[in-house]
């Protein structure tokens, strides 16, 4: 049993070390110091959309409530954002980022959302040295051939797609909804170009959407129009009620929109129908076809005619017809309020940095030899082993000093007639509850104490019938056993305090070793490169003198620890000695007058 206890202790370290270095999750970019988790929750338990969704390009609102600015670059350019399996990188760009008052817009493009589920994907940040990685451009599908953020103050608005679908008019632009938006009812009507990509063919699949806010509300005033000869589509407001017309053919919304609040709005066009959707949900339809439309088009009316008065944000058209799911998901996702119950942030989790760290710390690591890191796993190993001894030796020297009070207890009671105890200790203390002999049975006095009364035993059965004494070489005789079991209890005492005494002296050795392979492998490394300079010599230097470090975090540890447990052993050992002399003494008087030697 006992020759196992390096062995197992130190599979035991190995085991623990193992764990300890095992990394809890693997990140995606170590270099970025913090991540969250975002979670779009489609459910009743946060805004439920049972119909299908597909992939959409999400927008994300960044502010002090879920994103630590300060950890961040001022530009924002080490903003990013990955996949669940946090290993894919997501495309996506900044339609605002303000550090000073703590205000982002993101776009996400999400490959797919799960509809009545969660879908979950990573934000990452905390990377001085990170370029900037947004790009409008991938972030919508192919079927996205017009998106206006009007992000750019009183310009002409740009088209955030790769298809460069943008406006030759500038626009008047205001705060809308999601950053910056348009005007609507000036007398110059925003104009979309007539590109080839907005080309709608007979009876062809489109999607438009927008936010819109009316400010006044006047009947039949236009906020989109597209004609071509006899042909148009015209999406408005008649007293503030939605409406989309087609050719003549009008399908309503049920009800007016208030003033002065956001609402989304959305036609969509496909198999011969044309449907109205007011904050995602169907408002009416039109049994048409979508006409072919080849012109330009206007965010407002033609010249003479009711255009709608109030603001306009995030102008998007597809070549699909976005199914009602996605239409949903998108009123919700962009809305203020609504958005909060869908879009959801994990607490930040922190790194220190390039997998260990952004200050010093993180510098010696990332800089650290593989020798280091070998020298630094023995050590590891080496210091959870010995701490495993310390635990255990401090448990059994306990129950060695409970056992040894009490025994010393019961012997100081009962030594005064040994002639009475049975041979086999077993009367001994036979007063004392179980839960108390279970505890004298550990002790080592009992230990010794047995070995006398069985040598006792044993030669009073060979003088049967004889009155019990001891001749002189009998109790020498004893007292040589009682030194035998003295030195089995002792080493039993002592059993494992070696490794601490191989971690004190060795653990510095082999730190140092570890350190002056690194010092050497660092200068061969600069004397390969040709760089002398501080900043390529003083990273290799300090860690590699980490190794020394790690030995000594070893060693002085085990010092103390051999030291308070050797004073713990040497008062056991004491005590042993001190008993046999007892023990020796009480037998010479008590069985004297024995036969002439």
């Amino acid at each position: 049993m006992q020759s196992r206890f390096p062995i197992s202790f130190l599979l035991a370290g190995l085991l623990l070390l193992a764990a300890l270095s095992a990394p809890a999750h693997a990140r995606w970019d170590e270099k970025f110091t913090v991540r969250k988790k975002i979670i779009l929750d489609t459910t009743k338990s946060g805004v439920a959309i049972p119909d299908p969704i597909g992939g959409a390009t999400v927008l994300i609102r960044l502010h002090d409530g879920n994103f630590d600015f300060a950890s961040a670059k001022d530009d924002g350019s080490d903003v990013r954002f990955v996949a669940a399996d946090d290993k894919t990188v997501l495309p996506f760009h900044l339609e605002r980022y303000d550090s000073l008052l703590h205000e982002a817009l993101a776009w996400v493009k999400l490959p797919e959302i799960t509809a009545d589920g969660k879908t979950e994907f990573w934000l990452y940040y905390g990377n001085p040295a990170a370029e900037r990685a947004g790009d409008a451009k991938a972030s919508y599908d192919a079927d996205t051939v017009l998106t206006y953020h009007f992000a750019d103050s009183n310009a002409a608005p740009a088209d955030a797609t790769s298809l460069g679908n943008s406006s030759p008019v500038p626009a008047t632009t205001v705060g809308a909804l999601i950053g910056n938006g348009v005007r609507l009812g000036t007398p110059t009507p925003l104009t979309l170009p007539a590109s080839a990509s907005l080309h709608w063919s007979e009876g062809a699949a489109i999607t438009w959407s927008a936010w819109v806010k009316l400010i006044s509300t006047e009947p039949n005033a236009a906020i989109f129009t597209r004609r071509d000869g006899g042909r148009s589509l015209v999406i408005g407001a008649d007293n503030g009620t939605p409406f989309v017309l087609v050719n003549g053919q009008r399908a309503t919304g049920a009800a007016a929109l208030p003033p002065n609040t956001w609402h989304h709005l959305a036609v969509t066009a496909e198999s011969g129908k044309v449907t109205l959707y007011v904050d995602g949900d169907p408002a009416g339809t039109v049994a048409a076809a979508l006409p072919a439309l080849n012109s330009v088009a206007l965010l407002g009316a033609e010249p003479g005619q009711p255009a709608v008065k109030g603001e306009l944000d995030e102008l998007e058209i597809s070549r699909s017809a976005r199914s009602p799911g996605y239409l949903k998901f998108t009123a919700i996702s962009q809305s203020g309020e609504k958005a909060a119950g869908l879009v959801g942030f994990s607490d930040s989790e922190k790194s220190k940095g390039d997998a260990f760290g952004g200050g010093y710390f993180g510098i010696i690591l990332r800089n650290l030899t593989p020798d280091g890191w070998a020298v630094i796993a023995i050590l590891g190993v080496m210091a959870v082993t010995t701490w495993v001894v310390v635990l255990q030796k401090w448990r059994y020297l306990g129950r060695v000093k409970s056992g040894n009070r009490l025994f010393l207890a019961e012997w100081k009671r009962q030594s005064d007639d040994l002639t009475a105890l049975d041979d086999d200790g077993a009367g001994f203390g036979k007063a004392l509850p179980a839960s108390s002999k279970r505890i004298l049975a550990r002790s080592p006095l009992f230990v010794l104490f047995r070995i006398g009364l069985e040598e006792i035993s044993h030669r009073m059965a060979l003088r049967a019938g004889q009155p019990k004494s001891l001749t002189s070489r009998g109790i020498q005789a004893i007292r040589a056993s009682l030194d035998g079991g003295f030195v089995v209890e002792t080493e039993r005492l002592n059993s494992g305090i070696v490794l601490l005494t191989i971690a004190i002296s060795g653990g510095p050795f082999l730190g140092l070793l570890g350190t002056v392979v690194g010092v050497m492998i660092t200068f061969a490394a600069v004397a390969a490169a040709g760089d002398v300079n501080v900043n390529a010599i003083a990273p290799g230097i300090a860690a590699a003198l980490l190794a020394t470090v790690a030995g000594l975090a070893v060693a002085i540890p085990s010092l103390f620890a051999y030291n308070y447990l050797l004073t713990r052993i040497k008062a056991a050992t004491r005590d042993l000695n001190v008993f046999i002399e007892s023990f020796v003494t009480k037998m010479a008087e008590q069985y004297r007058g024995g036969p002439a030697e």
